[in-house]
Formats: structure tokens, sequence, C-alpha cells
């Protein structure tokens, strides 16, 4: 093991990492160089030239071609791998100042020859330098992905090639791909520095011949990911969607896995497509259907696992929607929308505020095609879009949906369900209600399941005092007896919040995806005990559940620090296993900080849940930034991996963040949850105000001086309004944040609906000290801290106005303030390319203010 050299200025997150591994090469701060001393090296190996390749083919050509495939090269993170020519290769370890390489015996060297080198560089800011590699023989290198330098010909060995090099917070990998000159003078030898700019003075830099990270902009984007399961309702087969960014375009692929049960097994995959989805089993026998998207256009395929055929069902059909399987099999329910004409005037005559809605006089009708022979049959029409529910379990009959305006009663909006009788197509109304989530038929066809607000069926599922406003979004379940209308609140007393519901096959019991506040586990409901049991999980955060027949099954999630990851469980048995961990092998060698729970007690006596996140390599003597990430609307802040505010990233950069729930999220029981309604930055406001205090009361490593804080939608309201009420921080940042509520009320798309819970039964004109006095906008001379704006600029949720005329107030009132503004993304910033730009903002501008380092600032957004 090399020996240790310790930098003048501590590196925990960087330093304790590397020690803890053993691997810990020299480090340097400032304009010292740093000499690469450690290696992990492939090759060398013969790489001749091609067959009459004439004299214009030089080794500088040969050079330009990329022979090892560098973006595919991790080093380490394989045992053997082929390289150019089909030589079987192994990694191994070269230590010195001066790589020295072996050209072999006489007749070898005669010959044109390759070999790579790999080393991991490590900053703990962002640094720009020079990269400068010495050798007399050819050399190129990549940094972070990129070529940073080129020596395209032999020469003397004395003379280095250089090229500048942008390092952010992080550990790289340094390529250097070498090529041996038959024809040049000296021994193949080669030595690497890595030399700061000036201005980088504080910088502590250092390398090492292991692949350890900490968590990365790339690592989180990058790599394949579960993003679905399905199960046959035989429980002999279960699907896996794996979904993957295609970088740099914006584009994503995704295919499927199938997979035996119970062993877990692989046997094939179905790969092709750009955008598979929707995977669902036949009730009856060994197919799935699933669609395949492409320029706009979708095909149904329904494979056969018994016959081995992949057939399409419905080729190219343009507004396809869902689809449902037919009990028997023999047939499968589809939607397809139907898209009027565009107004070629270029005028437009609003019928409902809906109808700001690009999609809302789209109308999506339900049709069946028939398995055998591909007849088709539509079964619905009319001016109302139709929305399929759940079809009976005899296959005769199924039900589904229409929704229209009702301005007089909140949500504003009121569902009718319908059940339409598929001999005659006559239609039987069941029951108008808002606030209505999914519904599904028991196994018998007596019963429906029914999930909504606490207000549905006359209000039996609420549980608030007298006058206390339920919150709508805490989602509960009912049974409704379709003999007699009566209906059962099974969920009134069960804290919460139900996300999804399926019966068992033999409807004894009922499986609950929930939101238990900060995570979502399944829940087994027994019909006649009428008591609910929580289900163990290898995960904290379950996305998406599927069950079978025979009582197993599928599922994936993601905790505070593992990726997704699918699994199986025997729900009565309450045993798991692990069915698919696609994509954990590209986060193997990132190096992940402990997570604690912080709760306290608030001011009103209730327990306010949170969490701390501490940076990789964690030294309690150290004194740290960090960062107050909140969202403070209707639901929590889930223990979910990664997302569009990855706390993980944000503890990688040497920061601890704490995450508070405040008042009025779901998942606490309705009292909690109705805190929110009419709250707009009061209580919520309050709870993270006196939670940063009591965390940093508590956490003496925490820099009081140096706290900054950030939320989106809701969240970015929050940022705005804290800022007003508060200067314990040093900076904020609001994305998509709301400045004026009565205008997002009814600028918003959905603004007045949301409103329609958030303030319940306050409009503008009978509220001002809601929508005017908790508004940031007209507090914004309040405002003394340095606070940066985002917004995606086609964002339809929050408009990018409720942004604008912040920005305007602050900039008028001479107040510190940034606008960064994102072209062609709405509420959430998806493109590829313009996400990594957005990411790093959010980094550069908490660099800038929380660590007294603007140079990644200043070099995304250099002064005019």
């Amino acid at each position: 093991m090399p020996s240790v050299h310790f930098m003048r200025r501590t590196l925990p997150w960087g330093i304790l990492l590397l020690l803890s591994i053993g691997f810990l090469s020299a480090q340097t701060n400032g304009k010292t160089p740093l000499t690469i001393e450690h290696w992990r090296v492939a090759g060398p190996i013969p790489l001749p030239l091609p067959a009459m390749h004439g004299d214009d083919y030089t080794l500088k050509t040969h050079l330009a071609f990329d022979a090892w495939n560098h973006a595919e090269r991790r080093p380490g993170a394989e045992d053997r791998f082929t390289g150019p020519g089909g030589a079987i290769l192994n990694w191994r370890s070269l230590t010195g100042t001066e790589a020295r390489l072996s050209a072999g015996e006489d007749g070898d060297a005669a010959h044109p020859q390759t070999a790579l080198l790999a080393t991991w560089i490590t900053v703990d800011r962002y640094m720009t330098g020079t990269l400068a590699v010495t050798s007399p023989h050819l050399v190129k290198a990549w940094l972070g992905g990129a070529e940073v330098l080129k020596q395209e010909s032999s020469g003397d060995g004395d003379k280095p090639v250089d090229g500048a090099v942008t390092l952010e917070t992080g550990t790289h990998l340094l390529l250097v791909e070498t090529l041996h000159d038959p024809d040049g003078s000296g021994d193949w030898t080669l030595t690497a520095t890595l030399t700061p700019d000036s201005a980088m003075a504080d910088v502590a830099l250092s390398h090492a011949d292991e692949p350890r990270q900490v968590m990365s902009i790339g690592a989180l984007l990058d790599g394949p990911k579960v993003s679905g399961v399905s199960i046959a309702p035989s429980g002999a087969w279960a699907t896996v969607t794996i979904r993957e960014s295609r970088p740099p375009s914006d584009a994503t692929q995704s295919w499927l896995e199938l997979r035996s049960l119970p062993d877990g097994v692989l046997h094939q995959t179905f790969r092709g497509g750009t955008a598979l989805s929707g995977v669902t089993w036949s009730p009856r026998d060994n197919r799935f259907a699933y669609t395949d998207s492409r320029n706009g256009k979708s095909t149904l395929w329904v494979v056969d696992l018994d016959a081995g055929t992949t057939l399409p069902i419905l080729r190219d059909v343009e507004h396809l929607g869902g689809f449902q399987w037919s009990p028997r099999g023999d047939c499968i329910y589809y939607s397809v929308s139907d898209v009027p004409e565009a107004d070629t005037r270029g005028v437009k005559r609003l019928q409902t505020p809906r109808d700001r809605w690009p999609t809302f006089r789209n109308r999506g009708y339900l049709y069946r095609v028939f398995l055998a022979d591909g007849a088709r049959q539509r079964l619905t029409a009319g001016d109302e879009g139709t929305r399929l529910l759940a079809i009976h379990p005899d296959g005769q009959s199924l039900l589904f949906s229409t929704t229209v305006d009702d301005y007089e009663n909140r949500p504003y909006t009121r569902t009718t369900v319908w059940r339409l009788h598929l001999r005659s197509l006559e239609t039987t109304s069941l029951f108008t209600e808002g606030w209505i989530n999914a519904i599904d038929w028991s196994p018998d066809g007596r019963t429906l399941l029914v999930t909504g607000s606490p207000r549905l069926f006359g209000g039996i599922g609420v549980t608030t005092p007298e006058g206390v406003i339920p919150n709508d979004y805490d989602s509960q379940a009912y049974l409704y007896e379709l003999e007699n209308g009566k209906v059962s609140a099974i969920t009134r007393e069960f804290n919460p919040s139900v996300s999804t519901a399926e019966w068992s096959d033999d409807g004894k019991w009922i499986l609950f995806q929930a939101g238990d506040g900060q995570y979502e586990p399944l829940y087994r409901y027994s019909v006649d005990g009428k008591r609910f049991m929580r289900l163990s999980s290898p995960v904290e955060v379950i996305s998406a559940v599927d069950l079978a027949r025979n009582g197993t099954a599928v599922y994936y999630g993601t905790s505070a620090t593992a990726p997704p990851m699918a699994y199986q469980v025997d729900v009565p048995r309450n045993r798991h296993r692990l069915l698919s961990d696609t994509g954990t092998d590209h986060l193997a060698d990132v190096a992940f900080g402990e997570v604690r729970e912080f709760h306290f007690t608030n001011s009103d006596g209730r327990t306010i849940e949170g969490r701390v996140y501490l940076p990789p390599g964690f030294d309690p003597e150290h004194t740290y930034p960090a960062i107050v990430y909140y969202y403070g609307g209707t639901s929590p802040v889930e223990r979910s991996f990664g997302g569009r505010y990855p706390k993980n990233l944000f503890a990688a950069q040497g920061y601890v963040i704490y995450v508070p729930q405040p008042s009025g999220a779901t998942g606490y029981g309705q009292e909690f949850a109705a805190l929110h309604v009419n709250d707009w930055g009061d209580r919520a406001a309050k709870d993270i105000i006196e939670g940063t205090r009591e965390f940093l009361n508590a956490h003496p490593f925490v820099d009081s001086r140096r706290v900054g804080c950030i939320g989106a939608s809701y969240g970015g309201f929050m940022t705005m309004s804290l800022l007003t009420q508060t200067d314990m921080f040093a900076t904020g940042i609001s994305h998509a944040g709301i400045s004026s509520l009565a205008s997002y009320w009814g600028e918003g798309f959905w603004g007045y609906l949301y409103s329609s819970a958030a303030t319940a039964e306050s409009f503008p004109w009978n509220r001002p000290d809601i929508y005017v006095n908790r508004s940031p906008l007209f507090n914004a001379d309040k405002i003394d801290t340095p606070l940066l704006l985002l917004t995606g600029d086609a964002d339809t949720n929050v408009p990018r106005g409720e942004s604008d005329q912040l920005y305007v107030a602050l900039k008028l009132l001479g107040k510190e303030v940034e606008y960064v503004r994102v072209a062609d993304q709405d509420h959430h910033i998806l493109a590829y390319g313009k996400r990594i730009i957005w990411q790093k903002t959010i980094l550069a501008w908490f660099d800038r203010w929380l660590k007294d380092q603007g140079e990644w600032w200043d070099a995304l957004y250099p002064a005019e």
C-alpha cells in the first residue's frame, strides 16, 4: 500500500474515503502540481496497422480511432475484458512517478503496440487547471469522459503535451491511451501531472488507483434503472422493465427482462423499442402485452411464451392510451383519444378553465380487440371522454367514468361512475363523486374497492374534528356493496395515505401500497378481521406493485442510499426475494454517507419527523456547510433514491443535508394532513425554521452561518416565504416557486383545482389574509437573503410569471437575486443536457454562497 501524505488542509469526505479503502496516493494544494504515481494498466498488446493501409494511413490516423472504446471502460469493475484485436486482458497496478511500459523483444518492438492507463482524480471543489503528459510516444487522454489532450507523433520525450481541464467536486476517471511507435526513439515511458490554476489555491487534490468515488451527476442520471414490474396471474413469470438514458441526447431506451419465479432466473430479454411500457399479463395463460411507441405512434404487442411468438395486435395507433385484458383473455380493452383539428384562424374560445390544457379537447373512448382474428369494436362515444376503470370478473360488464365541470362544489369537477353491459352496450350510472382515484371489483363481483378523498360518500371517511377541513389528498379506501349501496370506510382509522389497492384472488385480503410518512411500504388488510399488517421490505419506498392469484407479488422501489431494485414477495408469509437489481453495478464504486433520523417536537407539541444526510467520509471534528431541503406541500419528502433534488449528490459535494417533514403532509393521519389546508406558509414555515434551529443545536459540526435552503413547486414557494420570515439562511433556491397565490390560482393549469384542497373554501375575494398577506411578492421588501430563482420557461403547472414577478420586485428593491430559465422545459427539467446544466447551476450557487467559491458559477454564467 502506498504511503500516506497528509495535506495542509483536511479533506474529510475525500481523504477519509480514500484512507478507508487503503489506496491513497499523493495529494496537493493550490498551484503545486499533482504527479500521478498510481495507475491501473491494461496491455501493452500489439496493434498492427490495417491490411492494405497505404502510405496515407499513419500512427496518427491509428490514434484517432478509439480502439479501446474508452467510454465503456471502467477499470476495476471487471476482472477480465476483451481489448483491441481480441486480446483477453486484466487490469494490473503500476506504481511510480514514471510509468514504464515494455515493448517486448525485438520482434514485438518492431510493430505498433498500445496500452491503456487509468487513475481516479478527486477534488473537493470546482477546479480548473492543466493536465500535462510527457512521453516519447503517441498519447491521448480523457478526463471525466472528455478528451483533453493528444500527442499525434513520437518525440524526444522531454516536452510535455498539455490541455486545459475543468473538474467539479468529486472523483473523475483519467484514461490515457499510449501508442508505441516502433520507429520512435526513447523508452516507452509516461509521466503525468495535474496543476490547479492559481485561483484555486485552496483546492485539495488527490488520486488513487481504485475506482472509489462519491455521487456525481453522471452516476445519478446514467446507467440502467428498474422502472416497472409485472407478474403473471399464475405467479410463474414476471417482467422487469429497464430504462436507460442515451447521452448526450435526450432520448431514453427501454427493454424488458422476463424472469421465471420463484427463482428469478433471467429467461429472456425483449429489446428493440425505445419506449416499451404498460406490461400486462393475460389472466388465463402465459401471454403478456406491452406497447412500443415510436414517432408518435404506438403498437400493442402480445407475447405468447408457450407458442414462442411476439405478434402485433394493434399497429401504429396514434393517441393510444391504456389497456386491460378481459378476464377470459380473449380480447384486450383499450382507449384511443380523438384529437380535433386545430383552428387555423389562430383564435380560441375557451369552453371551461380546463380548456387551457393543450389536451383538454381530446376525447378518450373505449374499444376492444379480439385476439383470435383482430376484430375490433368501439364501446363508447359522445361529448364526454371516457376512462376505463375495471372489468367485471365474469367479463360481461365493465366500469368507466366521465368527468364534467362543477363550479359550485369542490373540487370543481364531478366524476360519474358508469357500468357498461357489454352485450347490449347499455349503461347504468352507479354514483357521482369528486376526488375518485381508482376503482376495482372484488373477485366475486359484488363489491367495489374505491380509493379517493376522505370526503367521498358523504364524508364517512373523515376523522378530523368538527369544523376542520380534511386534506383531500390524504387518500382513503372504501368498500361499496353493489346490491344495496352500503359503503364502509376501511382506512378511516389508518394513518398511511393509500396509493394503490388490489384484491387477493380469494377476496379475503387486500394488498395496499400506502405512504406511511417518509416511507411507502405494503400492507395486507384482512377483510373479515378488518386489520392491517405492514409487510417488511428490503426497500424503503415502493414505487409499484403487481399481485398474482397465488398470493405472490412483485414490486420495485428504492431507499435513501439504494437505487431501484425489483423484488418478489410471498404476501401471506411476508417473505421477500430479490428479483432484479439491474443498475446497481453502475453505482458499485460509489460511497454514500450515513443517513440519520432527526425528529423534534414543534411549539404546538407535534412531532415533526426528519432525516439528515452526512457527507461520505464524514468527520465530526470538521465543520460543514448545510442545505435544508423541504416540500412543505401536501406530501412528505420520501426516503427515495435520486430524484430531481438528490440529497446524496448534495452530500457528496461536502454538505450536510437536513430534510424536515412540516405539518400538513399526508401519511401521518388525517388531523396532521389537515394542517395543510389554508396554511400556505404559516405552520409549515414555522416548522422548517424551528426544525432548522433544533438541527443546528443538535449538530455542532454544522456551521450555522453557512446554511442554505431549497425547494420546488410548493417547496419553491416555501423558499420564497421563508426568506420573508427569517434571515437564518445564507442563501435560498426556489425552483418553480409561487410568488403570488392569487395569480397562481388563476393562471396555473391546475392552480384552482389544487387550491380547492390547499385553500378549501378560500378565494382571492374572501381571504386576502392568505392570497395577499402570505404571498412572497407582497412581502418582497422583507427578503434580504441572496435568492436564486429557477424555472422551466414552458411550465404549465406553476407559470414562469411566478418567478418573473418576484425577480422584477427584488431587482427594483436592489436585492441579491439571480434568475435562470430553462428553455422548452415544463414543471420538471427532463431533457438530459438541460438537466445537467440545471443541476450544476444549483450546486454552483450553493458553492458560491456557502463555500465562498464563486468560480463554478462564474464559469456557468460569466459576466457580460
